[in-house]
């Protein structure tokens, strides 16, 4: 396929990816904004206030970091994982790998998509939580970098559960057993340097915790953990799921009947 060609193909994936979003709105946008706002008002209005001040911030403040993150990572991972097995599991993405397009076009339309509705939803999270504290802003680029890097990483893992999954069962699994605890119990609600040294040093290997905190250095200029850590492992990861990814489809693992 030539450039022109090549790009007009992902416009096209990419075109479909958004426009399912605004489609059923009601199942992609909708729950988050409501799921967080609820959040906002259980621990800003009726919690927050009973919590002493974190690291100089308020309670609510705090938390708003990782309530935007825990928005984009998870609508990231859910909506390539549970688009790319529906069009395996009606048949349709047999059409995508008998196409020109190379694999890892496929890959990046996908990506894309997925990447699309976290960032979208992170917005609605964000007006929403202006409701509830003043927007602070230490480093821009911190903040757009590791929001940008994080849905890529959750959309390019969503994609993996979507080509191994065999049932729609097997992809809630992972969310459900897997990226929900990770979530919890990676900084959203809480500073690591509260827990046990044992368990600090557990909660370190939990890459989400760098994403939260790296998030939350460029809301508000505090972290746990070292900002430029958590950057390597988020390109690391990257790199490496777009590497299978391309791979897995090239070979159509699960994808060939």
């Amino acid at each position: 396929m030539r450039a022109a060609q090549q790009w007009r193909a992902f416009l096209t994936l990419l075109g479909k990816e958004v426009g399912r979003v605004f489609r059923i709105w009601t199942q992609t946008l909708l729950p988050s904004a409501i799921t967080m706002t609820l959040y906002f008002v259980i621990f800003g209005s009726f919690i927050g206030d009973r919590i002493q001040d974190m690291q100089g911030h308020s309670y609510v403040a705090f938390i708003v970091p990782g309530l935007i993150m825990m928005a984009v990572l998870t609508n990231s991972y859910a909506n390539v994982s549970s688009s790319f097995f529906g069009n395996k599991f009606q048949k349709s993405i047999e059409e995508l790998l008998v196409s020109p397009m190379p694999s890892w076009l496929i890959v990046a339309g996908y990506t894309a998509g997925g990447m699309a509705r976290g960032l979208i939803v992170g917005a609605i999270v964000t007006a929403i939580s202006l409701f509830f504290v003043p927007l602070q802003v230490h480093a821009w680029s911190v903040i757009v970098v590791f929001v940008v890097l994080t849905s890529a990483v959750f959309s390019l893992a969503g994609l993996l559960n979507g080509i191994y999954a065999r049932k729609f069962d097997d992809v809630s699994i992972v969310p459900t057993f897997v990226l929900t605890p990770l979530t919890y119990l990676g900084g959203v609600f809480y500073s690591v340097t509260l827990l046990p040294l044992v368990w600090q040093q557990i909660s370190r290997l939990n890459p989400i915790l760098y994403m939260v905190n790296g998030f939350r250095y460029g809301f508000l200029g505090i972290s746990d953990v070292p900002v430029a850590g958590g950057l390597m492992i988020l390109i690391t990861l990257c790199l490496g799921l777009l590497v299978l990814d391309v791979y897995l489809i090239e070979k159509g693992v699960r994808l060939k009947s």
